[in-house]
C-alpha cells in the first residue's frame, strides 16, 4: 500500500521527474500538475494527503493556488521557491504554507521533510492512558481531540499551529528556542530559516486573541497562562 497520496506541482519537467522518482521510491502515490489551474483540479479530484507546490507557475502562481487551497482545505503544503528574497518565503508562510524548500534543493531533504510530515499527519489518536487536557485560566487544550478553547470559545488552528501551541503549553514557564520548536513540531533537522516558527506563532497569537505566548528576545518563546 502507498504511504501517502502526494500532489507535486511544478512547471519544470526535470523537477517534476526528480521529485516524483524520489517520493515514489518511498512508496508514495504521486500525482503531478504543471500549472495553477491544473493543480487545483488535481487536488479536488484526488484529495492528496500532502502538496509540494512550486511558487513560480505560469498563469496562476503558487501563492494564488495556496490561497485557493486554504479556502477549502488544511492539507499540508510544502512550497518550492527559487526566489532568494526572504519576504517571498515569509509571504508564502503567512498565506498558509506549512514549510518551504528553496531551489536548488536536495531531493533527499525534501523526501525527509515529506516523511516527517506524514508521520505527524498519520499519527494515531493518543491512547486513553496518555490523553491529557492542558487546562489554564484562559486556554484549554485537549491533546487527544486536538481542540483549543479560549475563554470557553473554540479556536480553529492548523496542525502546525496546534503542535506549536501544545509544545509551548506542555513546557509552561520554560523558554523553548526556535530550534527546539522546530525539532518538536517539524520533527527533523531543519535546514531552512528558523523564522518559519515566528510566522506560525504569529498566526497562533492572532487566532487566540489573548496574550499567553511571550517572546524572549534573542532566545525563543514561553507559554505564560496560569493553571486553572
Amino acid at each position: 500500500m502507498p504511504n501517502a497520496k502526494i500532489l507535486v506541482v511544478d512547471d519544470e519537467p526535470s523537477i517534476l521527474n526528480l521529485v516524483t522518482s524520489y517520493l515514489k521510491a518511498d512508496g508514495h502515490e504521486i500525482y503531478t500538475a504543471s500549472d495553477g489551474n491544473a493543480a487545483l483540479k488535481a487536488y479536488r479530484a484526488y484529495r492528496p494527503d500532502l502538496v509540494v507546490l512550486d511558487v513560480m507557475l505560469p498563469g496562476m502562481d503558487g501563492l494564488e493556488v495556496l490561497t485557493a487551497l486554504r479556502r477549502e482545505s488544511e492539507v499540508y503544503v510544502i512550497l518550492l521557491t527559487a526566489r532568494t528574497e526572504e519576504v517571498d518565503k515569509l509571504v508564502g508562510l503567512s498565506v498558509g504554507a506549512d514549510d518551504y524548500v528553496t531551489k536548488p534543493f536536495s531531493p533527499r531533504e525534501l523526501a525527509a521533510r515529506v516523511k516527517a510530515a506524514m508521520r505527524r499527519i498519520r499519527a494515531g489518536p493518543i491512547a486513553e492512558s496518555q490523553a491529557r487536557v492542558l487546562a489554564f485560566r484562559r486556554v484549554r487544550i485537549d491533546l487527544a481531540a486536538r481542540t483549543v478553547m479560549v475563554e470557553e470559545q473554540p479556536v480553529a488552528l492548523t496542525a502546525i499551529e496546534f503542535d506549536l501551541l501544545a509544545a509551548l503549553a506542555e513546557n509552561r514557564g520554560r523558554v523553548l528556542t526556535r530550534e527546539q520548536l522546530l525539532e518538536k513540531v517539524w520533527g527533523y533537522d531543519y535546514f531552512g530559516d528558523t523564522r518559519v516558527v515566528d510566522v506560525h506563532l504569529g498566526h497562533v497569537r492572532r487566532k487566540l486573541g489573548v496574550e499567553v505566548i511571550a517572546t524572549v528576545r534573542g532566545v525563543g518563546y514561553r507559554f505564560e497562562d496560569e493553571h486553572s
